[in-house]
């Protein structure tokens, strides 16, 4: 177990500079019909990327003859983009399972089930994930897997197991006592002191962020709400311990009063943020804090109240919160408030994700563009990776995607991506 959250750690360090299945000096032309660089500027028209080991070396308007021995990628049928980014997945979860599978599935089989659904997402598009939320070392071991080319999935940031209060979002709960015990994750602390101590050994274990549960969750058996769950004081032990090691925090948030604390407290994100009021928001935009909405969450409980999944008292919590679904994400976008896309990814089908473009458009009042940019360009500054992904320009990681038509005009196109380069790696 040591040696592998050692080589998990290592594995992050990595990861960075990593070239998935690359060949040596391979040099590779992608010519384009259209081109998004950047979808703060118009699409251009026919152009070429030159790519060498995985990274894009020039961009050039025209079609422009591959040189001799490279391979050409002809695309000039389609409108080529910067690879998709989905700020908040979970990549071992599984929409369909009740919550008694908890005690059931062990770490082996969510790890595969996590490779299985890692290739799912990278073929819909998306080339870099945030994991917010995976048990033990699952997440760290995909991640690791992934960057040294032994499965295909998307770049992963990884949280690894989020931080929760006992019996809490995040915690065990459901089943009887001794087997709460045996099932508990070793994530939940009590007192500023004991929650920056989980945050140095997520640190130590590999995270590239730090998750916490600052309210209740809809989808959890042992809080009964969704009002604020851990303390001003421990919030600010948990933010302020991560930003000192040098990672972002966020923030699993869904009441007011728990949003609140959680930005006072210096956290980087909020996530859901369901019912932030009018003046939360202007606090969110004081403090420069980003809202990740993951819209595409409410369309998966929604579709599976009902159906057993859930029990009796989480189908209360989930129509509770589909009342409110895009309110707070619109009032975020009308008070300036940085929005970025995510989609609580394992809470739906996985490989949906690009429908949280329509959701942010139809529901939250983004144009196309900005829905595009809250996928690329604004999730790669939230992610702390603007000079390695999210536009098409030299230097960056050759993660590039291509659609029929135009976005712009039509952004449902992006639930339809007909191809899919990552790190210089055709997905096939």
């Amino acid at each position: 177990m040591v040696m592998l959250l050692v080589s998990a750690a290592a594995s992050s360090v990595a990861a960075q500079g990593s070239s998935q299945s690359s060949a040596p000096h391979q040099t590779i032309v992608v010519q384009a019909g259209h081109l998004m660089t950047d979808p703060a500027r118009p699409i251009a028209g026919p152009s070429t990327i030159m790519i060498v080991d995985g990274r894009i070396q020039s961009v050039t308007a025209g079609i422009v003859p591959p040189p001799a021995g490279a391979r050409l990628i002809d695309l000039t049928n389609r409108t080529v983009m910067p690879g998709l980014i989905d700020a908040h997945v979970h990549l071992v979860g599984d929409s369909r399972a009740p919550f008694w599978r908890g005690a059931v599935d062990t770490d082996d089989y969510l790890t595969l089930l996590g490779a299985h659904n890692a290739l799912v997402t990278l073929r819909a598009g998306f080339t870099t994930v945030r994991d917010l939320g995976s048990p033990g070392v699952t997440g760290f071991a995909l991640r690791r897997a992934i960057d040294e080319g032994l499965i295909e999935g998307p770049r992963m940031l990884v949280a690894g197991e989020p931080l929760s209060t006992i019996g809490g979002h995040g915690d065990t709960a459901g089943f009887r006592p001794e087997v709460n015990e045996v099932l508990q994750g070793h994530n939940t602390c009590t007192g500023a002191d004991q929650c920056a101590a989980r945050v140095r050994e997520q640190a130590r274990n590999g995270a590239d962020v730090i998750k916490f549960m600052a309210t209740g969750g809809v989808l959890s058996q042992g809080d009964r709400g969704l009002g604020q769950a851990f303390t001003d004081e421990e919030m600010r032990a948990i933010v302020s311990t991560a930003h000192s090691l040098g990672l972002k925090a966020a923030a699993h948030a869904h009441s007011d009063e728990g949003i609140a604390a959680a930005v006072r407290a210096g956290v980087d994100s909020i996530e859901h943020g369901t019912f932030a009021s009018p003046a939360t928001l202007q606090l969110m935009r004081q403090h420069g804090t980003t809202l990740v909405p993951t819209l595409m969450a409410f369309e998966g409980i929604r579709e599976r109240l009902g159906t057993g999944v859930y029990t009796p008292r989480v189908e209360d919590k989930v129509r509770m919160t589909l009342q409110v679904v895009g309110r707070a994400a619109r009032g975020a976008i009308q008070a300036g408030v940085p929005v970025v896309f995510g989609t609580d990814e394992g809470v739906y089908e996985h490989g949906l994700d690009a429908g949280e473009f329509n959701l942010l458009v139809t529901e939250a009042g983004m144009t196309p563009q900005q829905a595009i940019a809250a996928a690329t360009t604004g999730a790669a500054h939230l992610l702390g990776l603007d000079d390695e992904v999210g536009k098409i320009a030299p230097g960056y990681s050759a993660d590039l995607i291509a659609v029929d038509g135009d976005p712009l005009a039509n952004v449902r196109l992006l639930e339809h991506v007909g191809f899919v380069m990552v790190r210089g790696h055709v997905v096939e």
